[in-house]
C-alpha cells in the first residue's frame, strides 16, 4: 500500500458572530489580512491561497495550504488580522494525497 502524502489546509469562514464594519474598515482589513498571507508566502510556510466562489454556503471564504504540521498552521492562522478581528474563524484540516501529486510554483 502506498504511503499518502499530507498537506495542511486551512479553511477561512465568517464566524456565526461576525462583527460589522465599515466599507473603509473592511477595506484595511482586507489589505492587512493578503499583507499577512504574502508575508507567509514570502516565509515559505503558505504554498497557496485564495478565495472561494460558486459556493453553496458563502460563509466559507478561502483555501490556504500551508508547507506546515497543523498545529503551527492553527497557531499561524491565528495571527491573521482578520481572524483576530473576529471577522473569519480558521478551521484546519489534513488532506493525504498521493506522493507527488501536488506541485506548487514560487
Amino acid at each position: 500500500m502506498t504511503e499518502l502524502e499530507p498537506h495542511t489546509l486551512v479553511l477561512l469562514r465568517w464566524p456565526a458572530d461576525k462583527p460589522e464594519y465599515s466599507d473603509e474598515e473592511l477595506e484595511r482589513l482586507q489589505a492587512k489580512h493578503l499583507a499577512f498571507l504574502g508575508s507567509l508566502r514570502d516565509r515559505g510556510v503558505l504554498l497557496a491561497s485564495g478565495p472561494l466562489t460558486d459556493q453553496d454556503d458563502e460563509s466559507w471564504r478561502g483555501i490556504s495550504v500551508y508547507a506546515a504540521p497543523p498545529e503551527e498552521a492553527r497557531r499561524l492562522a491565528s495571527e491573521d488580522p482578520s481572524v483576530q478581528a473576529g471577522r473569519l474563524e480558521p478551521v484546519v484540516f489534513t488532506w493525504l494525497t498521493a506522493p507527488g501529486s501536488l506541485a506548487f510554483g514560487k
